[in-house]
């Protein structure tokens, strides 16, 4: 066996040549105390590059630049390698939910408000916590499927509203002298807001070109309008069957016809005030 004796390791070697006669490595910032110890040049730094050129403004003002040779710099007492700050990752871009809000940090499950927001069936709620259903979690607000609005005021009543349980409710049609608007007359209330869309059906509120149509076919009035629909698209499926295809082409807002979104986004913020 051959005795290494004098010899150094290779890898010794290198860190040796790599710096100098440095006890460690420092991390330069503008404004740190440095001496030059060749010079014996005592002062701040003005500027640093790596392996390039560092200056600092000595005692009298006057700023030097030296090769920033590992060893040749103290820092505190001891002899130290120059070396560029570590660069902080920068942050993930912020995720957002499929309405365009950003998304909380904070996803557990939040206690149910104590109001609500009503709709009229279960396509508008399929829809709406499609689109709306991680802002609607995170405020802790329950959407409720009214089955029908005819007898809206009645449960307006039955449900109490007042300052701290408020109710927003989505009608379908709610245009001038629709069967909704007269409904929606009926209820004088504070702390309830009815908005609406002025579409026949929610499944008029998605975008035709988000499901690969021109425009949803005119319906007679008096036709059932979710079978003419399909009668009129040539599609021999049932309306739930369908139903479930055009949910699975909605991915956001942008989905989505502006009046509904504007309602629904009103309603969130009432709601919730």
């Amino acid at each position: 066996m051959i005795d290494d004796g004098i010899l150094e390791p290779l890898d010794d070697i290198g860190d040796r040549k790599r710096t100098g006669l440095a006890k460690r490595e420092l991390f330069v910032e503008p404004g740190m105390r440095l001496e030059h110890t060749p010079t014996q040049t005592k002062g701040r730094v003005v500027r640093f590059l790596e392996g390039v050129e560092i200056v600092i403004k000595d005692q009298l003002g006057a700023e030097k630049a030296f090769d920033p040779v590992p060893g040749l710099f103290r820092h505190e007492g001891e002899l130290v390698a120059l070396r560029s700050p570590l660069q902080p990752k920068a942050p993930p871009p912020p995720s957002i939910t499929a309405s365009g809000s950003i998304a909380a940090e904070d996803t557990s499950a939040r206690v149910a408000r104590p109001s609500r927001i009503w709709v009229e069936g279960i396509h508008d709620a399929e829809l709406i916590e499609r689109v709306w259903g991680d802002d609607l979690r995170y405020e802790g607000i329950v959407v409720e499927q009214l089955e029908g609005a005819d007898d809206l005021a009645a449960r307006v009543r039955a449900f109490g509203p007042h300052d701290t349980q408020r109710l927003g409710v989505l009608l379908d049609h709610l245009i001038d002298g629709s069967k909704e608007s007269r409904i929606a007359a009926e209820v004088h209330d504070p702390n309830v807001l009815i908005l609406g869309h002025p579409y026949v059906d929610i499944w008029e509120a998605v975008k035709p070109r988000a499901i690969g149509i021109e425009a949803w076919p005119n319906v007679p009035k008096g036709e059932p309008w979710k079978e003419g629909v399909l009668k009129r698209l040539g599609i021999g499926m049932e309306p739930p069957q369908f139903w479930k295809l055009v949910l699975g082409k909605v991915s956001s807002w942008k989905d989505i016809e502006t009046p509904l979104v504007n309602s629904v986004e009103q309603l969130i913020d009432f709601v919730t005030e």
